[in-house]
């Protein structure tokens, strides 16, 4: 089923299996990976999971890409001090801390670059862990996108809408609503202008990575049938696509950098 809560369309049902294409007849019928795609597509699949695991728990998706994702350069270090995770190295703090909500940046500021680790425990090395980030943000990502190769992101805006572009289609994220990147998925966060006093844009809220498995649904046991969120509540992207082409940097969070 679909439905359509603000600017984009979406499909509905956590765990489903979707089927959707940006122009009609893309699709390939009864196969994955023909030998020549419809529209000069190169066909791709992303694992969620081992392939070895049950099917109920097989989890990948099939896209049909403009260019293949081994069309970039070479990657470089990126000076990130604030985006450390590698948490192994670091002695446990039993201390109790509390912090301050994080200021308007005072210079241009994008989502990536406004990430600051807060807490975290584990090694994304050995995929077990998690990581509790805030960002502060006065830009969108202009020809720029990440994705993280550590774990899966909750993202969790408390002030500014977020318009974010994954490699699946766009995602409409006010707060109040929260957003979720599988591991590997690329994305990019613009702004909705949430205007201060002074014109700026000001984006802020909570991110968190687990390095292991990815979220699920929680059993409801006691509390009913029909308790907490169902999974007709969450939705999911349709296939779009940006003509081109474009100049545009990728960051890769690997191995806590």
């Amino acid at each position: 089923t679909g439905s359509s809560s603000g600017r984009y369309p979406y499909q509905t049902g956590f765990g489903n299996h979707f089927s959707t294409e940006a122009v009609p007849g893309t699709l390939p019928v009864a196969q994955n990976s023909p030998q020549r795609c419809g529209k000069g597509l190169y066909a791709e699949q992303l694992s969620g999971t081992a392939f070895t695991v049950p099917r109920k728990s097989n989890q990948r998706s099939w896209l049909y890409r403009i260019l293949p994702s081994v069309a970039h350069g070479h990657f470089e270090p990126l000076l990130e001090p604030n985006l450390e995770t590698s948490f192994a190295q670091y002695p446990p703090d039993p201390n109790q801390h509390r912090w301050a909500p994080i200021p308007v940046p005072s210079s241009p500021t994008d989502f990536v670059d406004g990430l600051l680790v807060m807490a975290g425990a584990g090694d994304p090395a050995v995929k077990m862990g998690v990581t509790i980030l805030q960002y502060s943000a006065n830009k969108s990502m202009s020809n720029r996108s990440m994705y993280d190769s550590d774990g899966d992101l909750l993202i969790v805006p408390e002030k500014g809408a977020l318009h974010i572009q994954t490699e699946l289609g766009h995602l409409e994220v006010p707060p109040g609503h929260i957003a979720v990147v599988p591991r590997g998925i690329h994305f990019s966060v613009s702004a909705d202008p949430s205007v201060l006093d002074d014109g700026q844009i000001f984006l802020r809220g909570y991110v968190l990575e687990i390095m292991g498995g990815h979220f699920t649904l929680p059993d409801l046991g006691p509390i009913g049938s029909n308790g907490l969120a169902n999974p007709r509540d969450f939705e999911y992207p349709v296939a779009a696509y940006s003509e081109g082409p474009f100049d545009w940097q990728i960051v890769n969070k690997f191995q806590g950098r």
